[in-house]
């Protein structure tokens, strides 16, 4: 039997004896509840299911702690046994007494069934356990010394190995002296001929070193031509960007002298009109109240329209971090 079957058994016997523990433990609760009920004071009644309770929890860790010390090979002495039984009675005693005090031995047999049942079954677990648990240590004893003899013939066997590798190491060195002898021969003979192809090899590399820096030469010569060549492309492309930028900008001051040079009016111009003045009176410096008067709103308007261009870039908004929108 390996460890899984082992495992496999000991969990059917520890489910079996725990649904027979829970299905007792009930049956007697509702058993002896209405005999305590009967024998306690009226007002006290809500205490009658305490001393089935008390009686089970004693059985239920009898049963546990039975199980770990069976687990771990422990013996837990005379006082577990003790205890087993006397739950086991008194259980047998709470459940029978209502029959037996009226005299109905049908019903004193059919109580003490599930007493009698978790005191045997208490009992038979326990050898089980201790049962299964000598097997494991006998079962995992012989693993030992069958792992031992492995390892033992493991050790013979590479002993045998290393003594085996020690003669093909001497056999081996034996070649390798012959081999060196011969290598050393043959490397005389090579270094020889390699002496005379390194004559050969630094002559080439020699003319193919002359014809490099001649191609380096030509190419450089020809990177420095294109490059003067860009930079002259470059001027000129920045010499045409500077004309066009003078030529907006004299544009630019044409059309705001053209707006500025209409003079006061009487009547609020279009909007669009008006916008285009205030932007040409802010580029001229002019006041916000010059401003009003050449495109005839309010002097709160063009404020307001002056603020805006303050906060903007050749007329395009930007924001705090001073990128245009």
């Amino acid at each position: 039997m390996n460890s899984v079957q082992t495992r496999s058994a000991e969990r059917a016997l520890s489910g079996g004896t725990w649904l027979i523990v829970c299905g007792a433990m009930l049956y007697s609760i509702l058993t002896v509840t209405p005999l305590m009920a009967e024998h306690t004071a009226e007002e006290w009644d809500w205490t009658a299911p305490i001393l089935p309770l008390v009686v089970d929890a004693a059985v239920v860790i009898v049963v546990k702690l039975d199980d770990v010390l069976a687990r771990l090979g422990g013996h837990g002495g005379r006082w577990p046994f003790v205890l087993r039984w006397m739950t086991g009675l008194m259980t047998l005693a709470l459940n029978t007494a209502d029959s037996a005090l009226e005299k109905d031995l049908v019903g004193v047999a059919v109580h003490s069934v599930a007493p009698l049942l978790l005191i045997v079954t208490a009992e038979t677990s326990l050898a089980y356990r201790r049962a299964i648990a000598a097997a494991v240590a006998a079962l995992e004893a012989d693993q030992r010394a069958e792992r031992e003899r492995r390892e033992q013939a493991a050790r013979e066997r590479e002993q045998r190995a290393r003594a085996e590798a020690r003669e093909e190491r001497e056999h081996a060195a034996a070649l390798v002296r012959e081999q060196r002898e011969h290598e050393a021969r043959m490397a005389r003979e090579q270094s020889e001929r390699e002496a005379a192809a390194r004559r050969e090899e630094r002559e080439r590399e020699q003319a193919r070193e002359q014809a490099e820096r001649a191609e380096r030469e030509r190419r450089e010569y020809e990177r420095e031509q294109r490059e003067r060549e860009r930079e002259h492309r470059e001027r000129e492309a920045a010499e045409r960007a500077e004309c066009e930028r003078r030529a907006r900008e004299e544009r630019a001051a044409r059309e705001r002298a053209a707006l500025l040079s209409a003079g006061p009016v009487n009547e609020k111009l279009p909007e669009d009109e008006a916008r285009a003045i205030v932007a040409a009176a802010h580029a001229e410096g002019m006041s916000v109240r010059t401003a009003a008067e050449l495109c005839g709103w309010s002097v709160g308007w063009v404020s307001t329209r002056y603020a805006e261009l303050r906060g903007s870039v050749n007329g395009v908004p930007v924001d705090l971090a001073g990128v245009g929108h």
